[in-house]
């Protein structure tokens, strides 16, 4: 009969980040200030990155009275390979070196392929699958080196279906979504693991086009099977499973919270 690990330790104690530092890109409001919240809740110290300090600041001062974990903040431009480099030194020197990271800055331009510009596509493409390219690239091979790491990338419901309008970002997020599968099956044997969560609709200030448009508010809103959009909150248990030791078997997969959109 082989030994029950519970019956020595509380299942609980798994989801614990205690002595693990994260950094959460695009940190400063929704889905990603959630998360950076989460993870100081679970015991983890934070790193909050975005190109605004002063955003970057508030968050990690709110995040710290919060929890009483540290939060730092740190400015930068995830999609430039030489301020990635200048953001891990700088978070190595004030924090320590990062165990946990999330990509989760990111911004859509809506519009039809023929309406949309090259800026658009290339603004789109840089910030939601370069830069998660970028911070892994900085970050993976020392995570590998200690043998443990977690790496979370923000795919989304487009990550597998098609949206009219929505050709670059839609294309992002579906190789972001491979991008996790690369690296998940380069690290494997190295102790880090590489997940993405995939959200249907939240009410983020990315989506507020929808929110304030009542009849593409009701469109969504009769695609998901829940019959609401996602809560900010309902975010944080997927990314602390996929940061926690609990999640140490899971790697290379995409976790849907998306109210049962995509399983139709």
């Amino acid at each position: 009969m082989q030994d029950n690990p519970l019956l020595t330790q509380n299942v609980l104690e798994s989801f614990r980040l205690d002595g693990r530092r994260a950094l959460v890109t695009g940190g400063t409001k929704g889905l990603g200030l959630i998360m950076a919240t989460a993870l100081a809740q679970a015991g983890a110290e934070v790193a909050v990155v975005s190109r605004t300090l002063t955003e970057c600041q508030m968050a990690a001062k709110s995040i710290s009275q919060a929890t009483g974990r540290r939060a730092i903040a740190v400015a930068a431009d995830v999609t430039k390979a030489e301020e990635v480099s200048r953001m891990v030194e700088q978070v190595e020197a004030e924090l320590g070196t990062v165990d946990i990271l999330i990509n989760n800055a990111g911004i859509n331009v809506r519009g039809s392929a023929q309406e949309l510009l090259e800026s658009d596509w290339d603004d789109v493409i840089a910030i939601n699958l370069k830069a998660p390219f970028l911070c892994a690239r900085a970050l993976g091979p020392g995570m590998c080196e200690r043998g443990w790491g977690r790496v979370i990338n923000m795919g989304s419901i487009l990550s597998v279906i098609g949206i009219p309008g929505r050709a670059p970002y839609g294309s992002a997020k579906a190789g972001l979504l491979n991008l996790t599968r690369v690296l998940a099956l380069e690290w494997a044997t190295q102790g880090v693991t590489v997940n993405a969560i995939c959200p249907g609709p939240f009410a983020t200030d990315m989506n507020k086009p929808l929110l304030n448009d009542p009849e593409k508010y009701k469109a969504f809103v009769q695609k998901i099977p829940m019959g609401r959009w996602g809560e900010l909150n309902e975010i944080a248990g997927a990314a602390i499973f996929l940061a926690s030791p609990a999640a140490s078997f899971v790697t290379g997969s995409g976790l849907f919270v998306d109210g049962g959109w995509t399983a139709q």
